[in-house]
């Protein structure tokens, strides 16, 4: 008889906190083997010890005053974002500590915003906004998306919404991702080619993860590649786009830009972008409309019920202890 390996030791979440009384008030009863709490990170909860906290629902937006906030739950086993993005996140735990993100909430959301942005900028809406405060009629011909050649850099559960979209309006797609290879739908280009295809493109949409290897990906020389009147849409993070560089093209007037993410972030006051011609600055709204909160409410009750039977959560991107 064989010896076979033993069982991975079952991952017990017993408490978990929310950061709003409405999410704690909606996942109340979402199982009976997961107790949840309010914990809003500004002030210690008074109904429970954060000793005996295992996982945490971290707040949709903002995270400067999470720093040095979950040290004082130690045996923390998950934190939960209710965002897609990640960065910055294991800066405020400890290695053993699992992340789970909201991939899937927002991609809708972000995806009708990228196109949204492109249409604008592509179809002069936003002149005809400025026109409009003034009371000028002026007629022009814009270029619109379809036939347009756009670059979508980032292939994962958002940019694949985005493609999905753009055929909608007849454009021409050529998929960015971090390596080079094929699957289903053709063709991805590995992020090393991105200079060789600026050149070809007119619209360049970026929705790709920040971390280390896409940090400034979209860089001077990728920038630079691109042909006159060429627009950059950036809905993923600040930092994925060299903002120095984008803000000189811009200034220019070589480039236009549709920016619902910046670096820094909020542009500081009297930032050249604000008042750059051609371009059009979102306040990161990317993911924040009404279809939000039922959708992160419906995935957080589906983690809660998985938590409750002891099974892995859904949307790990660091497995910490579950994968031990």
């Amino acid at each position: 008889m064989t010896n076979s390996a033993p069982a991975a030791p079952v991952q017990t979440v017993r408490t978990l906190s929310v950061p709003s009384a409405e999410l704690r008030d909606a996942l109340t009863d979402a199982s009976p083997g997961v107790e949840v709490v309010l914990w809003d990170f500004a002030t210690p909860p008074e109904d429970f010890d954060l000793a005996a906290l295992d996982a945490a629902v971290l707040p949709y937006t903002g995270r400067a005053h999470l720093d040095g906030a979950l040290d004082a739950a130690p045996n923390l086993r998950l934190v939960h974002t209710q965002s897609t993005g990640y960065d910055g996140v294991a800066d405020l735990v400890g290695p053993d500590v699992a992340i789970a993100t909201a991939a899937g909430v927002h991609a809708a959301a972000t995806a009708e915003l990228a196109v949204g942005l492109a249409l604008a900028s592509l179809r002069g809406i936003d002149d005809a906004v400025r026109q409009q405060t003034e009371g000028r009629w002026h007629s022009a011909r814009y270029p619109g998306l379809a036939d347009r050649r756009v670059l979508l850099v980032g292939v994962g559960g958002i940019g694949e919404e985005i493609r999905k979209r753009l055929a909608t309006f007849e454009a021409v797609v050529t998929r960015v991702g971090s390596t080079a290879r094929e699957d289903d739908l053709g063709q991805v280009h590995g992020s090393d080619a991105l200079v060789d295809l600026a050149p070809h493109h007119d619209v360049v949409i970026v929705i790709t993860p920040l971390t280390d290897a896409t940090r400034g990906l979209v860089g001077r020389e990728v920038l630079a590649a691109l042909p006159d009147g060429a627009l950059v849409v950036n809905v993923a993070r600040g930092a994925v786009v060299d903002t120095e560089a984008l803000t000189r093209e811009a200034m220019a007037g070589r480039l236009k830009a549709a920016l619902d993410v910046v670096d820094p972030e909020p542009l500081p006051e009297g930032h050249p972008l604000w008042s750059a011609p051609g371009v059009i600055i979102t306040p990161h709204v990317g993911g924040n409309t009404g279809a939000f909160p039922p959708r992160i409410l419906a995935l957080l009750r589906r983690q809660v019920e998985l938590l409750g039977s002891g099974q892995e959560p859904a949307n790990l991107v660091r497995r910490g202890t579950w994968g031990h």
